[in-house]
């Protein structure tokens, strides 16, 4: 993966940590809404945790290179750390953790596929690093078990709504505006696939 990764220009980067940073605010805007749904019960809180994804899957869609996922999962929760994020550091492990798995999803289809299934998958597999994380911390250990397979459940479908779909549908709305020309040349194939 490394290998992959000495790919990435000075602009393929900067693009990244500009993605990441607009991210980071949604993040830290984010955990008050994330908050207020929890005496919602049901975990309905956990339908949207998949916003905590999206950085690297608007990243890895727009610029389309290795290491993209990971640079912008780690940026992202660095912002939002800086701007006083109520988790304090662990945000950086999450995100390290999330954008890890992301990017081992885009790893696998060799950086090659970035249509909506593998956008999906790659949601679910930041969405797989967060329950992992979450578990270490203990208390999903106290949920009986209809309340651990709704959690998880709420997680994985909230992640590949928001992150998996709705990364998917705002990149390609950006593609119709030609703002992603700027990162990366759009190829005659792409052209034909977004005039259908």
């Amino acid at each position: 993966m490394v290998e992959y990764m000495s790919k990435l220009k000075l602009t393929d980067i900067l693009v990244t940590v500009v993605i990441s940073i607009m991210f980071g605010i949604i993040y830290k805007l984010w955990g008050p809404l994330y908050n207020l749904l929890k005496p919602f019960g049901l975990h309905a809180d956990q339908f949207i945790y998949g916003m905590w994804f999206m950085a690297a899957m608007v990243a890895f869609l727009i610029i389309r290179k290795p290491g993209v996922a990971l640079l912008a999962e780690i940026a992202a929760s660095s912002g939002e750390f800086l701007m006083g994020s109520e988790w304090g550091l662990e945000v950086l492990l999450f995100g390290i953790i999330q954008g890890f798995l992301a990017e081992l999803i885009f790893f696998v289809t060799r950086y090659k596929r970035y249509d909506l299934f593998v956008i999906c998958f790659a949601a679910v597999g930041s969405a797989v690093g967060s329950i992992f994380m979450d578990y270490f911390k203990g208390y999903m250990g106290d949920l009986v078990l209809w309340n651990l397979l709704l959690f998880v459940a709420a997680r994985l479908l909230g992640s590949i709504v928001i992150a998996g779909i709705g990364s998917f549908y705002l990149v390609k709305a950006l593609e119709r505006t030609g703002a992603t020309s700027l990162v990366r040349r759009v190829d005659q194939k792409e052209y034909d696939a977004l005039n259908q």
